[in-house]
């Protein structure tokens, strides 16, 4: 258990506030013998993000997970008390799509190897596709990154394989533990989705027109196969058994599991495109990108479709030519993309953010404050990062808030978490 061991204590100076993260697992600490039964943090403000702020309050913690929160609770004798006076108690912050804790892609064999890879004919070669692989079994302890996102207050991610029209599998993961299997709390919980293309005007999909055909004859396989299995099960005898195909099984099995769809969408047109996919496939399918939402937040509304939306703010290229003319639209995208999550938050979407690109975690508590600053309410900003992507992948019963009962993964500052 991190908050007893003061080697694993991360205490980071980070924006002008100083972060203490304290990740509470059961089955860590049921392995380490001699540690208190009972942790209490007392005399605090908490933001518990379910409910109202609460003035000097105690947290009380055993075996990993929230026992007791409010004013005036009694604290067992036996626990280890740390005193919160001047000190602001958050939950876990929780970034919502990335590749923290994933492997490095593996180095290709050869030029000509990867050539063989990326040809394919059509639909039945499956381009691209890998959706068996799962981001619970490919967790590496050895990413440096999980520190780095640590010690900026992100407890939990969701992580998933990248690369390819249907990578992975993502999981939930809490950023502690000492073998892969500690940090999995649940998977899976989401299958993304790509329109990426082959690059290749050899290979198929070669275009976006592709890239989309592809997707949504995936989707048929998947529906078709799954009702010709049922029928078998339900008359082997009288029935021709169907083809076993890897990926819409496991499709099958992850939409069984209701783990939802990611589609990408970051423009206007693109958003408008996923919400017609999603009524297509219907399919639980969550939007990610989502920088334009500005324009169609209504819309989006409509359709009670989730986004996550992308902390990576447009702005120009470093090395762009000065002297090469910036149409108006960009210029406004570059300039109107923070306030998309207060046009979100204003017509009632459920929202959260994610990383994407950013490669330091300090940036992406830079980039909501952008976002506060363009009209997104402050605790609309801190449930974007906790409680909401929580509900969005179905794990808001054991995470996003400070709550009896929930994993105890906090975050102590000495102010305020946003502020410089």
């Amino acid at each position: 258990m991190d908050l007893v061991r003061i080697r694993s204590m991360v205490c980071l100076q980070v924006l002008g506030v100083i972060f203490l993260s304290l990740f509470l697992t059961a089955p860590r600490l049921a392995a380490q013998g001699g540690e208190p039964q009972y942790f209490a943090i007392r005399g605090a403000k908490v933001l518990p993000v379910s409910g109202p702020v609460i003035d000097k309050a105690t947290v009380v913690i055993s075996r990993g997970l929230i026992t007791a929160v409010g004013k005036d609770i009694p604290i067992p004798p036996e626990a280890w008390v740390i005193d919160g006076k001047d000190l602001t108690v958050y939950p876990g912050l929780f970034d919502s799509f990335t590749d923290v804790g994933m492997p490095s892609a593996p180095q290709s064999s050869g030029e000509a190897s990867t050539r063989q890879q990326q040809i394919s004919r059509g639909p039945e070669d499956r381009p691209a596709t890998t959706p068996w692989r799962n981001a619970a079994d490919e967790v590496s302890p050895a990413d440096k990154r999980i520190e780095t996102w640590r010690g900026a207050g992100f407890t939990t991610v969701v992580a998933a394989p990248k690369s390819g029209a249907f990578p992975g599998l993502a999981a939930v993961l809490d950023l502690a533990g000492e073998r892969p299997g500690d940090f999995v709390v649940k998977s899976p919980v989401a299958i993304p989705v790509s329109f990426q293309t082959s690059g290749s005007f050899f290979s198929f999909p070669s275009s976006l027109m592709g890239a989309l055909a592809y997707a949504h004859q995936v989707w048929l396989d998947t529906a078709w196969s799954s009702k010709a299995q049922a029928a078998y099960d339900k008359n082997p005898r009288a029935t021709e058994r169907p083809r076993y195909g890897r990926t819409e099984a496991t499709l099958a099995a992850a939409l069984a599991d209701h783990a939802v769809v990611l589609i990408p969408a970051n423009n206007t047109v693109q958003i408008r495109r996923a919400l017609q996919l999603g009524d297509l496939w219907k399919l639980n399918s969550v939007i990610y990108g989502g920088q334009m939402a500005y324009e169609v937040a209504g819309e989006i509304a409509a359709k009670k479709t989730p986004v996550l939306v992308n902390l990576k703010w447009p702005e120009a290229e470093k090395d762009a030519d000065p002297d090469d003319p910036t149409s108006l639209r960009t210029l406004r995208f570059r300039d109107r993309a923070p306030s998309s999550p207060a046009a979100l938050a204003k017509a009632g979407v459920k929202f959260a953010f994610y990383s994407d690109g950013i490669s330091a975690p300090k940036d992406i508590l830079k980039a909501v404050k952008k976002s506060t600053d363009a009209g997104l309410a402050p605790d609309a900003a801190l449930r974007a990062l906790t409680l909401s992507p929580a509900e969005i992948y179905s794990v808001a019963d054991r995470l996003g808030s400070i709550e009896a009962g929930k994993i105890a993964n906090l975050v102590v500052t000495d102010g305020d978490l946003f502020n410089e």
